[in-house]
């Protein structure tokens, strides 16, 4: 849901306008169409390059992992994930809010790497490095917009 919809929603469910202050927040959001769009496109054009380099620098920091086992399946299926992720961070930079993530991306991802028997640690370990490739490619005030939402996925992973 993007910022705009959940003024919209909020005003709608106490049945009258938008307040001046959310109409300052729908402005702002406005604003920052240009910056969210740039951002969205850099990370959607470069998505398997981001994937590519986290991953080698994830088996730099830990070697013994399935993804780096040498099982091209069990590594693909990583990347796909980092990719995916990847994806939604662009799709929250867009709404300009988490709820991509969180509808999307979080709800039950804990139970899913512990039902595959992947150790939530690396899931972890992994987003700290694609994070790291993907602000590596913004500016600084791209990647003060960007961190915040695979910091979102880091938290909900720990």
């Amino acid at each position: 849901m993007s910022i705009v919809t959940e003024l919209i929603l909020n005003a709608d469910s106490e049945s009258r306008y938008p307040a001046p202050k959310e109409l300052r927040v729908f402005q702002e959001f406005l604003k920052t169409g240009d910056q969210r769009i740039r951002i969205a496109k850099i990370l959607s054009q470069n998505e398997q390059k981001i994937v590519q380099n986290g991953s080698l620098k994830f088996w730099e920091r830990c070697p013994n992992t399935p993804s780096n086992s040498g099982n091209e399946r069990k590594t693909a299926s990583c990347q796909r994930d980092q990719g995916w992720y990847v994806r939604l961070v662009a799709y929250s930079i867009l709404a300009g809010s988490e709820k991509p993530l969180e509808e999307i991306g979080t709800i039950g991802i804990k139970e899913m790497y512990n039902n595959l028997e992947i150790p939530l640690r690396n899931i972890v370990e992994a987003m700290r490095c694609v994070k790291d490739e993907a602000i590596s490619l913004l500016s600084e005030e791209d990647a003060v917009e960007v961190g915040p939402y695979f910091d979102y996925i880091i938290r909900a992973l720990s």
